[in-house]
């Protein structure tokens, strides 16, 4: 990867649908050059994919929290397959330890978490749980 990829790669993240055309003359270079760099990029594996962002990925939830989970004997996969469905969950973490799973989870409100955290008790094959708001988070 030289100068120009590198370049490539921080005009997409700035604007992720801009045209071939557009990076090619904002670069000053050819819209083929931009075309046959971006493939390359893909295929070295150093684009591993292309996305869109949804309203729900930038709006930041009013109350996020951690839920973890002691899952009884081997329902672990049932559990998380059914956890995945829930809207107001952003992932789930597979982890040892005490806890079987850890849930990331944001709501609009505490009301919200509430119904989410009973719904998720109620599911066959959760034994315990233990529930931490995050009060502040920071980003490197």
């Amino acid at each position: 990867m030289d100068r120009l990829d590198v370049k490539i790669l921080t005009g997409l993240k700035k604007n992720g649908r801009a045209s071939l055309s557009n990076l090619a003359l904002d670069l000053k270079v050819t819209r083929a050059t931009v075309g046959v760099r971006i493939k390359n990029l893909v295929k070295i594996g150093e684009i591993v994919g292309f996305t869109v962002l949804t309203k729900r990925d930038v709006t930041r939830n009013l109350v996020r929290g951690l839920m973890m989970l002691e899952i009884e004997g081997n329902a672990a996969q049932s559990v998380r397959q059914k956890l995945l469905t829930f809207p107001q969950i952003e992932m789930v973490h597979t982890t040892n330890g005490k806890w079987d799973l850890i849930v990331d989870l944001a709501t609009d409100s505490l009301e919200d978490l509430d119904q989410t955290l009973f719904k998720i008790r109620k599911i066959n094959g959760v034994k315990a749980s233990e529930t931490s708001l995050l009060l502040s988070s920071k980003k490197p």
